[in-house]
């Protein structure tokens, strides 16, 4: 039985904010933050939580844009567009404080032991990728991060040596976010890394989105999910 609610979490200062909570309802395993496209912590983002709270994970699905908008969330084309803007205003390093805070909440949770790892799609993959980057509780970043079409992670290749744990990239081969170059040289910045693959499909930004049906591709979707969970049960001890 999965149970769900919010959390509040705190960012040094003392401001407060929420993020959305799925946790297996008996035993303790390792967590994952999970970081939503533009949409906000939608439907969608709560449903992959749910069911990843099923398979034992304890969830915190974090509030990218509360300091910007509270509790956004879109759940059509029309929602990902205000989602999109808000996402252009985001500021990195205060994403990094709020992550920060995000993973030493999670770590702190009584069903959480192990590892913690990041997924995060679109704006979410970037920060994913800066998570595994710049992110630290008591010297500690994730044990894992695996992030989807994140169009911002060529432009943060400087800190590709500072990703400490195993990583896991998707990207669609048709993003107009994301120009061949950039993906290659994600690949490139890799290349000597066993712990870190990098994958391709035919398909465009926000393959796996099913609130963007001129882009979602059911079966990309299908192929890097299963991956994901395959890396997240092996990485996560």
């Amino acid at each position: 039985m999965v149970t769900t609610g919010y959390e509040s979490i705190t960012v040094p200062g003392g401001a407060a904010w929420d993020a959305y909570r799925a946790a297996p309802g008996a035993g303790r395993g390792p967590g994952i933050v999970l970081l939503p496209e533009v949409s906000g912590v939608n439907d969608h983002m709560r449903a992959l939580a749910d069911e990843l709270a099923g398979h034992g994970y304890p969830v915190l699905v974090p509030d990218l844009f509360w300091r910007l908008r509270r509790r956004f969330e879109g759940n059509d084309p029309a929602g990902m567009a205000e989602g999109a803007t808000l996402a252009r205003r985001l500021d990195r390093d205060e994403a990094v404080t709020d992550l920060t805070a995000t993973l030493a909440h999670l770590r702190a949770m009584p069903g959480c032991t192990g590892g913690v790892g990041v997924v995060g799609f679109c704006v979410g993959g970037t920060l994913a990728y800066l998570c595994g980057t710049s992110v630290r509780v008591d010297g500690r970043g994730p044990d894992a991060v695996v992030s989807y079409y994140g169009s911002g992670v060529p432009d943060l290749l400087d800190r590709v040596d500072s990703l400490d744990c195993p990583a896991m990239f998707h990207f669609g081969d048709r993003d107009p976010y994301l120009p061949a170059d950039g993906i290659a040289a994600v690949e490139a910045a890799v290349a000597n890394r066993p712990d870190v693959a990098v994958h391709h499909y035919d398909a465009g930004h926000a393959f796996a989105n099913p609130d963007a049906p001129s882009s979602h591709d059911p079966e990309a979707t299908d192929i890097a999910w299963g991956r994901t969970r395959t890396f997240l049960d092996d990485a996560l001890p």
